[in-house]
């Protein structure tokens, strides 16, 4: 009897882990922890140009394509990007929108808060539109730009 008390108790001791184990553990995932912390930014900021890019290059293409066969043409620069969601007053006639799904009647600002950047005709691309982010500096004409060209 008393050699298999002593026998179980062994075998609990054995089940639990020491002391040292759970300090390399915790030690382990506050290494992953600190790693995950600095790296967050270049996470974040990757996947906010990669929303800027999908809004200039495939979002928004296909509500100005729908606009220019029902209105003929693209906006034009001064009516920007607005003639999608409110006709323009010269030709309210034939405006079969709204048409981007924008809530609250206004046109998304990108990612860093600002307002997309709308040409017609466009300077890089000649015969159709431009359409960009001023990108993370918020600056027009900087290499951070995020346009459909």
């Amino acid at each position: 009897m008393v050699n298999s008390l002593r026998h179980r108790r062994l075998r609990a001791l054995r089940q639990g882990f020491t002391l040292l184990e759970i300090l390399v553990v915790l030690a382990i995932i506050g290494l992953l922890v600190g790693l995950a912390v600095k790296n967050v930014d270049r996470i974040f900021g990757d996947s906010q140009a990669s929303v800027a890019k999908i809004f200039v290059n495939d979002s928004i293409k296909t509500s100005l394509v729908r606009y220019r066969i029902d209105m003929g043409d693209f906006p034009s620069t001064a009516e920007g990007l607005e003639a999608l969601v409110t006709p323009p007053a010269a030709r309210a006639d034939r405006w079969r929108g709204p048409y981007i799904d924008a809530p609250g009647g206004r046109i998304p600002l990108d990612p860093w808060g600002e307002p997309y950047v709308y040409r017609y005709p466009g300077v890089h691309n000649r015969g159709g539109y431009d359409i960009f982010s001023k990108g993370p500096d918020r600056i027009e004409g900087t290499p951070d730009d995020i346009g459909n060209w």
